[in-house]
């Protein structure tokens, strides 16, 4: 069942993209939550449209981004960021917070075939087997924030500690400093010393 401002299952999605988003409604709903949802065509994958488009800030744009850690035997352990729209992970640092001295993205295969979801339609919970979850500690900021239904046209708005409890995350400060994303500004060399001025 769809709750929220369109309650009609939308006709141009696949039978597996509205699986998708009735296992992220029924997560919820076992935890006690109902979601209502958002139907938005056209949404995109930038953080800035979502944003534009939700009328909200892009740092309440939460992004579901999956990472594997090798084990032995040549298993992958599976960890999921949920990090702000406004911030770029910063790998060591996740590594660090994660305890895992290996991490990297996980590739699309490595992703449908652990927890049958696309990377770009990735929800923060919902997955079909027990993914480790570390939240952006910004996203807690925020009164609201948004995030995907398992779908690249439907999302759901949420506060952010019921978005910890129901993905049962860690939150845990994973973005890369501010210092590390602002652009550098060009200093240009000087040519000859100035008047005066010591060698």
């Amino acid at each position: 069942m769809w709750h929220g401002t369109d309650r009609k299952q939308p006709t141009d999605v696949t039978d597996q993209t509205q699986r998708g988003i009735q296992t992220v409604l029924e997560a919820a709903s076992r935890r006690g939550v109902e979601l209502e949802v958002r139907i938005i065509p056209g949404l995109g994958h930038s953080p800035e449209r979502a944003a534009s488009m939700l009328g909200a800030d892009p740092g309440q744009i939460v992004r579901s981004v999956f990472f594997v850690a090798p084990r032995p035997e040549g298993r992958l352990a599976p960890i999921v960021c949920l990090v702000s729209g406004r911030n770029e992970i910063d790998l060591p640092l996740l590594a660090a917070v994660s305890g895992e001295i290996a991490i990297r993205a996980a590739s699309t295969s490595e992703v449908r075939h652990l927890i049958g979801f696309a990377p770009d339609v990735l929800p923060p919970f919902g997955y079909a087997r027990n993914v480790r979850i570390l939240m952006d500690q910004d996203l807690c900021q925020y009164e609201w924030v948004w995030a995907a239904a398992g779908s690249d046209t439907v999302v759901f708005k949420v506060a952010p500690r019921t978005l910890r409890m129901l993905s049962n995350a860690v939150v845990a400060p994973v973005a890369a400093a501010p210092w590390m994303t602002a652009p550098v500004s060009r200093i240009e060399p000087r040519l000859q010393f100035e008047t005066g001025a010591g060698a």
